[in-house]
């Protein structure tokens, strides 16, 4: 099974959480399901380096990477994935889609509204239970 390592944002503005969904996708397992950004490591490149990068060609934005928050690796029928996330900061919510469909900012409490991609579901599990 092919393997897939990358990293992703947990992007907070003040105490809302930045969700993104992913474009129509002929894997029916991804296609429009929301995630944290992110993308994989390039050769060569830090966790951190390859977050930062992403993230701004994703979402035209900067931000401040604050902490590793958990790695998930999860087996999709096609791909292992082994995604880093961080908790991150931006201090705008002004955000370019320039990958995905739509997005929300969303309170904690409202993260289970969304349809999730399997690998970020672990991650909503575990912020609200450390929140």
């Amino acid at each position: 099974m092919k393997k897939v390592e990358v990293v992703a944002a947990i992007i907070y503005f003040e105490d809302k959480i930045l969700c993104v969904q992913r474009p129509k996708n002929n894997l029916s397992y991804i296609s429009e399901k929301f995630e944290f950004p992110g993308g994989k490591i390039e050769e060569n490149e830090t966790k951190k380096e390859a977050l930062q990068r992403e993230i701004f060609e994703e979402l035209n934005i900067s931000m401040k990477i604050k902490s590793f928050f958990m790695t998930v690796v999860h087996e999709y029928p096609d791909f292992e994935l082994t995604m880093h996330s961080y908790k991150c900061e931006v201090d705008t919510k002004e955000v370019f889609l320039n990958e995905h469909i739509s997005l929300e900012w969303l309170n904690l409490n409202e993260l289970q509204k969304l349809d999730w991609a399997g690998a970020d579901i672990p991650i909503v599990n575990k912020l609200l239970m450390n929140e």
